[in-house]
């Protein structure tokens, strides 16, 4: 995992500029790409970018007004560890995840974009560079993997898949997967890495269409 030179949740900042975005999921050790075009966004950017290069990604909840939606419980702080410009404006960066947090007040700040007081001390354990190992077994998840990425037709490499580390794996596909973002943000306040690959199994499930109308059996719950 990457966490910088941020050991424990001291060293954080306490006050961080959010980019809500429904759909985009961060883990702690994970890398989002991200193009930036809205120009709060690009003015946020510049910001960060002359001091600690760290961004609070966070979905949002119903409620608010359209251009300012209410934020999710939690988020996940990021830092920009790639950062280019495009001829026509835009920026390409990549964040890479390094500690959830709550969301707490929201400032009033000067600021086209967003920032918020956030509370890391849930989340101290997403700062360890050396996660506990998961351990599961893996072919009975290999196959609902299968069922669920041949349902909606798509591809992985599975080389990749079968030598990947458990952490790796597990945070990867919560990232990458097409779920709707109730579903991205239940796997993002899964406390850890075993509660998060319970939570992607029932996902899994429930999106191949493994359980129908028809069963007998409730479904499995995310609760």
């Amino acid at each position: 995992m990457v966490a910088g030179n941020y050991r424990k949740t001291e060293d954080l900042p306490q006050v961080i500029p959010v980019f809500p975005l429904d759909g985009a999921l961060l883990l702690p050790g994970g890398a989002l790409p991200l193009q930036i075009f809205e120009p709060r966004y690009l003015n946020m950017i510049d910001d960060v970018m002359s001091g600690d290069r760290l961004i609070g990604m966070v979905q949002t909840r119903p409620g608010g007004e359209r251009t300012r939606p209410r934020l999710a419980r939690v988020g996940c702080a990021g830092r920009i560890t790639s950062y280019s410009e495009t001829g026509d404006g835009r920026y390409l960066i990549t964040l890479t995840g390094i500690c959830r947090f709550e969301v707490g007040e929201e400032l009033p700040t000067p600021t086209p974009y967003r920032q918020v007081r956030a509370d890391y001390g849930l989340f101290a354990e997403d700062l360890k560079e050396d996660p506990d190992e998961v351990e599961f077994e893996r072919a009975p998840f290999l196959t609902l993997l299968r069922r669920y990425l041949d349902q909606r037709g798509l591809g992985i490499e599975w080389e990749a898949v079968n030598v990947a580390p458990a952490p790796a794996l597990i945070n990867s596909l919560s990232m990458l997967l097409p779920f709707d973002p109730a579903e991205k943000q239940a796997l993002l306040e899964a406390p850890g890495l075993d509660e998060r690959r319970a939570a992607l199994s029932t996902l899994l499930e429930i999106d191949a269409g493994l359980w129908s109308d028809d069963d007998d059996d409730e479904p499995p719950s995310l609760q």
